[in-house]
């Protein structure tokens, strides 16, 4: 079923297909970090993205990058925690249970965004801010969590499909949960874990750069703290 809408959606771009769209996708153009997702470095273009170029995006964050796996250890954790579904124990089994939910739910929302996207030629990525200062570039990272851009990559959007996506995603693996739980709850909290959760990840893809330089400067100097004793 998710093959299918993932397949009508870029039929759908393809047909609403420009001829600079054809163009073939640059590697910089689809960047995926393994904690904060696809983004569009400072020092590169914001163009659209040829229908190639989405569905290698969509792979990458689906499938051939960690981040997925990540996130679903991070929640499953968080789930063991809480015992939720009590229904499931806190046991191996339990774990397991919640991993395969989780794997599958988060697929089912990248798949839902990507194609939804697709179809609207709307814009998948988080492009870092042309703008200084840490306030300019964090109130960038809040508004992109709420809107994006179309096909021209200037008129802004609604997050539409990122929120329906998480709403779907949540929605859906409330059908194979145990207790029949109430799917537009669990669909309105996987919406609302969504607006924490990708602040958060655009904050990290904003400053991504000045915090892996703090990092590497520091290890620099304990390394050179070590070598002179």
């Amino acid at each position: 079923m998710l093959a299918g809408v993932l397949l009508i959606g870029y039929c759908f771009a393809q047909e609403n297909a420009t001829a600079v769209d054809q163009q073939p996708p640059s590697d910089k153009q689809i960047n995926v970090n393994w904690i904060y997702g696809a983004y569009v470095p400072k020092d590169v273009d914001l163009k659209p993205l040829t229908n190639e170029g989405r569905w290698r995006l969509y792979l990458r964050q689906t499938y051939t990058t960690p981040g997925i796996y990540v996130k679903t250890i991070l929640f499953t954790t968080h789930d063991q925690i809480q015992n939720s579904p009590t229904e499931w124990g806190n046991g191996i089994e339990g774990y397991a249970k919640r991993v395969g939910s989780r794997q599958a739910q988060f697929v089912i929302q990248n798949s839902l965004s990507a194609a939804g996207n697709a179809v609207a030629g709307w814009e998948p990525r988080y492009d870092r801010c042309r703008c200084d200062g840490i306030w300019p570039r964090t109130r960038h990272a809040i508004i992109r969590n709420f809107v994006t851009y179309d096909r021209t990559e200037k008129a802004i959007r609604p997050q539409l499909f990122s929120y329906a996506a998480a709403f779907g995603g949540a929605a859906i693996a409330a059908t194979w949960y145990p207790g029949n739980p109430n799917v537009l709850v669990k669909g309105y909290q996987g919406a609302i874990t969504q607006v924490g959760v990708g602040i958060g990840v655009n904050w990290l893809a904003e400053f991504a750069p000045e915090i892996t330089r703090v990092v590497r400067r520091n290890k620099a100097a304990d390394n050179s703290v070590k070598s002179e004793k």
